[in-house]
């Protein structure tokens, strides 16, 4: 087990491996294991080297083939990796068959841990789920995502050790039974239903009120903003899934007050669990009158994650609410390449000129700010303001005059 200490915590190694292939190139796939390398990140893993392998479809027995099997088994032994971390969803055959290579000896003391990417989404969640809700969307997820991997999954899944990927649903012994399972499945469904219609009756008793929900892809600092334009205290870091239970806070700009919601956010392949599990979560934004649509400018792919995020509102039928699309931390932005050499100085960009390309001309209303800088936040005051003017006068004409 890799020795890797930070403020007193054992992290555990990781190796990375992808596929490039279909209309995949190769710096897309780099870009996706940075992302990859980030949720491990998360998940308080250190991640040493990374495979990647050119084929056509991911491998169907190993994801990967024989020989580059070979090369990772080879690092991994070496380096005493502590498990490696798959950029797809492994189907139960494809992790039956790496468990074989990688851990052939069950009663060997060190097993090397295999996940995938839905995996280890699903142990982040579980990690920085804190409320009875989230907590509880989360298990039925894992539930729900091991059921079909349960024969080869469940030895080292269970409480017998911590570390990432050990974060098994619940603290409590589980058989192997199916049935067992799927009788909690259903039972955590049930209790999911009753929690719903709750939260319905929350969102219910807060109707009279005008709602902007905060979306976007992880990490873009929605969060910030929600303490910026609410100057309230949520939690905010520079971590994947930092929120993962609603906030709602009360803002008013102009004397206007409504309801601003920051919800989870999105990612690439979502795992359908999660989706389905955090459907309540999501209904913020199916409810909500405005969204704000919130994209760091500074990553360098923010217009895959533009489309990730609209992709996903259309699949829970939000798409064509009025939107104002933020695009964040203005200030970090250079479409320019890095200076190659001491003698070049670093360009920087006007907003004038950020204005000037295909950002300015995305459907709806645009605003270009630095959250973390506090710059240009008056004019997304200003856009929201009559975004939410507009839906209060036609919904309480009487009532504009204070308006």
């Amino acid at each position: 087990m890799g020795d890797y200490y930070e403020t007193g915590i054992v992290k555990e190694t990781c190796v990375l491996v992808g596929v490039i292939g279909g209309r995949q190139s190769r710096d897309q796939a780099e870009e996706y294991l940075d992302e990859l390398a980030f949720l491990a990140e998360t998940a308080q893993a250190v991640c040493l080297k990374r495979f990647t392998q050119s084929l056509d479809h991911p491998h169907p027995k190993t994801f990967v083939g024989k020989g580059k099997m070979e090369e990772i088994s080879a690092y991994v032994i070496d380096n005493k990796v502590d498990m490696i971390v798959f950029d797809d969803e492994l189907s139960p055959s494809q992790l039956r068959n790496i468990e074989k290579i990688f851990n052939p000896d069950e009663l060997a003391e060190h097993k090397i841990k295999i996940l995938d990417r839905n995996n280890l989404i699903l142990d982040i969640f579980a990690q920085r789920a804190q409320t009875a809700h989230a907590k509880t969307q989360v298990e039925l997820a894992q539930y729900e995502y091991l059921l079909p991997r349960l024969t080869n999954m469940w030895t080292h899944l269970q409480k017998q050790k911590g570390g990432i990927g050990m974060k098994g649903p619940g603290e409590k012994e589980i058989e192997t039974d199916r049935r067992i399972i799927r009788d909690k499945i259903a039972l955590l469904k049930k209790q999911l239903k009753q929690i719903d219609k709750q939260m319905a009756t929350q969102r219910g008793n807060r109707g009279a009120m005008v709602r902007v929900a905060l979306v976007g892809y992880t990490n873009v600092g929605k969060s910030t903003m929600m303490n910026v334009l609410a100057k309230s205290e949520v939690f905010a870091e520079n971590k994947l899934f930092a929120t993962l239970d609603t906030t709602v806070r009360k803002v008013v700009v102009g004397n206007l007050p409504f309801l601003m919601s920051d919800t989870v956010g999105f990612i690439r392949k979502l795992p359908h669990q999660l989706v389905e599990s955090f459907k309540s979560t999501l209904d913020e934004t199916r409810e909500a009158d405005v969204l704000v649509h919130v994209l760091d400018i500074s990553h360098p792919g923010f217009e895959d994650q533009y489309r990730t995020v609209q992709d996903t509102l259309t699949e829970i039928g939000s798409i064509d609410k009025p939107t104002i699309t933020v695009f964040n931390k203005i200030d970090a932005y250079s479409p320019f390449p890095s200076p190659t050499s001491e003698f070049e100085e670093e360009k920087e960009v006007t907003l004038a000129e950020i204005k000037s390309t295909w950002m300015s001309r995305i459907s709806g209303d645009v605003a270009f700010v630095s959250v973390l800088k506090k710059q240009h936040i008056e004019e997304l005051r200003k856009l929201i303001y009559d975004k939410v003017h507009a839906i209060h006068s036609k919904r309480y004409p009487y009532n504009n005059y204070y308006y």
